[in-house]
């Protein structure tokens, strides 16, 4: 059942050295406030999942955190590359990362089958496509009904979850709604989960047509913090805030002004600045 307790006491109790760690959001509802928790609980030697890891994945990978990256898009939307993320792969700095890519469909169908408790994935993907040639788990089977060529992938099935959502209410159920990703399915597939929530209500009241509420069964941990997925934005809460996106460019291209700012930004504030963030975003 779910546990209400503050970020910091949510993520030292459910991340893990060594942990497989999936932080998803698509577009909005990006965890980048429990990403910076982890970062200043300096949890080592992670393997993070996401199908589009974005600035929360490069920060995390500049930080030294991060073993291997497993994903199917990974830059700065609508600005360029993510320097962290290349300097760590290309130059071994500040650690050695290892890489397993794999294609949209992939990565939904693996997390589909992770949380129906399945050992792999199997569909209709990879025709003509190179990503087999450099990824050893992407495989290809015979139908045993049809003999149709499908491919298949290992489930993904994390140590942990972690994603944003708007509302918890008092009994641990969670609501999700606007543009979603694969954060349900993360939740079911992992054995542990954080939650960070825009607020807590009493009740949940009118709801969009696509929200999704994950009961409190299925819930770790849940921490309330406004303005938890910013830069990134809530729907019916905050806007994208553009300027970071484009100004992560420059600072995270060198790695002494990267790391002045984590120390600055991140290592001595804590979840407290992303309300304030949220109200500048409106």
């Amino acid at each position: 059942m779910a546990e209400f307790l503050s970020l910091s006491e949510a993520v030292e109790a459910t991340v893990r050295d060594g942990d497989t760690v999936a932080m998803e959001g698509f577009t909005h509802l990006i965890p980048f406030a429990a990403g910076h928790e982890v970062i200043r609980q300096n949890r080592k030697r992670l393997t993070l999942i996401r199908m589009t890891p974005d600035l929360i994945y490069d920060q995390l990978i500049g930080m030294g955190l991060v073993e291997k990256v497993v994903f199917s898009w990974g830059g700065n939307p609508g600005v360029g590359s993510l320097h962290r993320f290349r300097d760590a792969y290309e130059n071994g700095w500040p650690r050695p990362l290892a890489i397993e890519e794999h294609s949209h469909a992939a990565m939904a169908n693996a997390y589909e089958a992770g949380a129906a408790g399945l050992p792999c994935a199997i569909f209709r993907g990879y025709i003509g496509a190179d990503l087999p040639k450099v990824n050893p788990n992407i495989r290809h089977i015979a139908c045993p009904f049809t003999g149709e060529t499908l491919a298949a992938v290992p489930s993904i099935r994390p140590d942990v979850a972690v994603v944003h959502a708007q509302r918890a209410d008092r009994d641990g159920n969670v609501l999700l709604e606007g543009i979603l990703g694969v954060q349900k399915e993360a939740v079911l597939a992992a054995k542990r989960s954080v939650v960070s929530v825009e607020e807590i209500v009493e009740h949940f009241g009118p709801r969009s047509s696509n929200a999704v509420i994950l009961p409190g069964w299925t819930v770790g941990k849940i921490a309330c913090v406004p303005g938890g997925a910013h830069p990134s934005y809530a729907h019916g809460y905050y806007r994208r805030d553009n300027a970071y996106y484009r100004a992560w460019d420059a600072i995270s291209r060198e790695r002494d002004s990267f790391v002045a700012w984590m120390k600055t930004n991140v290592l001595e504030k804590g979840p407290e600045a992303f309300a304030i963030k949220a109200r500048q975003a409106e």
